[in-house]
């Protein structure tokens, strides 16, 4: 029986060509003849007489001579396609999805609107609605709440667009209270006199609750109007609501640098996000808490609290069930989760029917996976106010296709705009939804990418039969490295010490070595910073090395790190951390995406990551050879 993940790739030797060029040519072929069947009475305006012309051959040529000098300067992109990359979050990528881009590009639909988009608009709600019940949030109109998704152009506008939508919310109480008073008309009697204080603790489902109350007071709405923040601008609302101006962001250190860009570009500041320590690589949710109460005892709203579901440096995922229960009735927070990397992850956990599968069963099929924290994480995350999802990481979708969904899709009536020469009605019903135009951050948005990522969803749907099977393949690849640790030790010994500082959660691994009788933090950094340099890719160089591997590094803050994980990693490690001569711990850091990892390179030789850790054991023994010995 054949791999059934076969026919989805292309292939590390372009294995599928035949089928990529049949099915892209095919493809190709019925666009023409769609072209040449719309209005075919036309005379067509490019004359075939001027292909006979010497200057429209000349023209031809020099347009051809360049296409081929752009496939010439390609040659030296990175290979992220071939099971010896396992650097960056990226990867091969799936044909479904290739595919489907490659064609649309050619239609060129703006997912701005149904009038030049009438397609893939739906399929970016298809696509949105999809990824939604895969994170555990439900979809059924007729229930609230009632999830919807979009599509972004990366996990960093998703981000952004999850702080834009928490401040329309959190701060829409306070705009109604203001419009009460101007017009003396009370929808809700909890307003009369309730403080801002108050106000700003409301639970999302509150503010959500009065925003549709308010529909049946249409007297009230051009003064709301005028005192929401959207129209009055950060700064002359802050002036009526000095409480507002000392908004807060808890989010944990080991949080996506985009958060401190999203926090300025909102007006609020990079000083009011407050990163909060981490353990083992993780949120420290008992310092989350009293972060919480801090905030609390010094009257310091709190807009968001932000969960990671798989960190961009090492794939940790935090408490998601801890952190949605320190959420208090009387004083509550926006719950974002940031699922960039591990947005496909619940697709192993997933049953055809969307349940969850039991724990114990989906440890029957892998080693050390899913820890208890990772499954609790995983079903907590239907639990978040707003999810970041990456299709372009482990969605294996071409770039960039991020994608923002959110549990209660009301929220979205918050920041609806009107655009008349754009949107015709502003309806707050089901199919106002089905236009993310109408209330994304971004206005135009390529209709190539949702078909991409909807195709792929088609072809594989999201659950443990079918999409999971390609992430199960790369959390076994994380195991099987992780694993074979104590052989790479004890290949090492008297040589240099190597250490995971932090058990992987899925599928992402960062290794630090330091040299037998070093102590020194900086000169380990060197030593684990040289074999970086055999595995890093040289951007002027060429990148076709058929012998080497291709990885990446990151460092990691020790201001980071609590007091216990410094002193164990200064046992394992043999190193001074008490008085360190570095800031940070330099590491070799690898994603294990590809999903051909456990494969051969030649037959009856071992896997991937058997050869990859033999070149690393290899590395490690000619640079200690070659570094001078410490003192």
């Amino acid at each position: 029986m054949s791999d059934p993940l076969s026919p989805y790739f292309l292939g590390a030797w372009a294995e599928n060509n035949d089928l990529l060029e049949k099915v892209l040519l095919e493809l190709v072929r019925d666009h023409v003849y769609w072209r040449r069947n719309f209005h075919p009475d036309d005379t067509p305006p490019i004359a075939t007489t001027a292909q006979l012309d010497d200057d429209y051959r000349a023209r031809v040529a020099g347009m051809t001579r360049e296409l081929h000098r752009l496939t010439s300067q390609l040659k030296r992109s990175v290979p992220t396609f071939h099971p010896r990359y396992i650097g960056h979050m990226t990867s091969e990528l799936l044909l479904p999805g290739l595919l489907a881009q490659l064609v649309t590009t050619i239609y060129n639909p703006n997912n701005i609107v149904e009038e030049v988009a009438p397609v893939t608009l739906a399929l970016e709600y298809e696509a949105g609605q999809g990824l939604c019940r895969m994170v555990g949030f439900g979809t059924d109109s007729a229930r609230v709440p009632c999830a919807t998704g979009h599509l972004t152009s990366g996990g960093t506008l998703a981000n952004d667009e999850a702080l834009w939508l928490a401040r329309a919310v959190k701060l829409f109480p306070l705009a109604v209270k203001d419009a009460c008073e101007a017009t003396k008309v009370w929808p809700d009697e909890s307003l009369r006199g309730a403080d801002d204080w108050a106000l700003l603790g409301w639970p999302v489902s509150r503010c959500l609750d009065l925003a549709r109350r308010l529909q049946r007071h249409p007297e009230l709405q051009p003064a709301l109007d005028d005192a929401r923040v959207e129209a009055l601008g950060l700064a002359r609302f802050c002036q009526r609501h000095p409480l507002v101006a000392d908004l807060a962001v808890l989010a944990p250190a080991s949080a996506h640098y985009s958060w401190v860009k999203a926090m300025k570009l909102l007006g609020l500041g990079a000083a009011q996000l407050h990163l909060v320590p981490t353990l083992d690589g993780r949120v420290d949710v008992a310092a989350m808490a009293e972060a919480l109460a801090r905030c609390e005892r010094a009257r310091v709203p709190v807009l968001a609290v932000v969960g990671v579901y798989g960190s961009t440096e090492l794939g940790a995922f935090d408490e998601l069930d801890a952190l949605a229960a320190l959420r208090r009735p009387e004083r509550s927070f926006w719950f974002h989760v940031d699922a960039a990397w591990g947005g496909y992850l619940p697709t192993v956990f997933r049953k055809p029917d969307g349940g969850l599968r039991p724990r114990a069963e989906i440890t029957r099929e892998f080693r050390y996976f899913p820890s208890e924290r990772v499954y609790r994480s995983t079903a907590a995350l239907a639990e978040a106010d707003s999810v970041t999802v990456d299709p372009h990481k482990l969605g294996f979708t071409p770039y960039g296709a991020g994608a923002f969904l959110v549990k209660d899709r009301r929220a979205f009536d918050l920041v609806m705009q009107r655009a008349a020469y754009v949107f015709l009605d502003t309806a707050a019903d089901d199919s106002v939804y089905r236009n993310a135009g109408r209330f994304s951050l971004e206005g135009s948005r390529p209709g190539a990418a949702a078909a991409a990522v909807a195709l792929n969803h088609r072809v594989l749907p999201l659950d443990h039969q079918h999409f999971g099977l390609i992430i199960a393949r790369s959390v076994r690849a994380c195991e099987s490295l992780y694993g074979q640790l104590p052989r790479v030790r004890e290949a090492l010994a008297g040589v240099a010490r190597v250490v995971a500082p932090f058990e992987p959660d899925c599928n992402v691994v960062g290794l630090s070595f330091n040299p037998a009788g070093n102590r020194s933090l900086r000169a380990a950094n060197a030593f684990t910073r040289a074999l970086y340099e055999s595995v890093a890719v040289k951007p002027k160089g060429p990148a076709q090395q058929p012998s080497a591997f291709f990885g990446t590094c990151t460092t990691l803050s020790l201001a980071q790190l609590g007091d216990a994980e410094r002193r164990r990693l200064a046992d394992e490690l043999d190193l001074d951390l008490a008085q360190p001569d570095a800031d940070g711990l330099f590491l070799l850091r690898h994603a294990l995406m590809n999903p051909w990892l456990l494969a051969s390179p030649e037959p009856g030789e071992g896997t991937y990551i058997d050869a990859y850790l033999a070149h690393l054991i290899a590395l490690a023994r000619a640079e200690a050879r070659a570094a001078p010995r410490p003192a």
